[in-house]
C-alpha cells in the first residue's frame, strides 16, 4: 500500500454543500478502487499565489489516502473533467503527519507552542 496526500482547489464560490458533495465523491472514489482515506482536512477559503480562471481565492481540501496507483489515475481522471476544480495535487509519502494541522487558527498555535516549552522546564 501507498500512502498519498492529495489537494484538491475549488472555484471560490463554490457553496459548503457542493464542498461537501465535492468530498464525498473524491472519497468515493477511493473507497470503490479498494482504498482508504485515513483524514480528510477542510483547510477553506485561502488566496492562491496567482489568478487561475479569473478567482483570486479557492476553498482547499485535503486528503490522506492509502491505496496503489490505480486510485490516484482514477482520482485525477474524474478531476480533469470536473468544472468547479481550479487545480488538484497528489504527493506520495513515506508516512503520515496526522497531529499536524497546517491551516488552524493562529491563536491555536500558539498556545500549543507555549505548552511545549512550558512543558520542558
Amino acid at each position: 500500500m501507498n500512502l498519498y496526500e492529495h489537494t484538491i482547489v475549488a472555484r471560490q464560490d463554490t457553496s459548503p454543500a457542493q464542498v461537501k458533495q465535492l468530498t464525498e465523491k473524491y472519497s468515493k472514489i477511493v473507497e470503490k478502487n479498494e482504498g482508504e482515506i485515513v483524514q480528510t482536512e477542510d483547510w477553506g477559503l485561502l488566496n492562491l499565489a496567482y489568478i487561475i480562471k479569473k478567482n483570486k481565492k479557492g476553498i482547499y481540501m485535503h486528503f490522506k489516502i492509502k491505496g496503489s496507483g490505480k486510485i490516484i489515475d482514477e482520482l485525477e481522471k474524474n478531476e480533469a473533467i470536473d468544472k468547479n476544480l481550479l487545480r488538484y495535487m497528489t504527493v506520495k509519502v513515506k508516512k503520515f503527519n496526522l497531529e499536524a494541522k497546517y491551516f488552524s487558527k493562529k491563536e491555536e498555535y500558539e498556545k500549543k507552542e507555549y505548552k511545549r516549552e512550558y512543558n520542558r522546564d
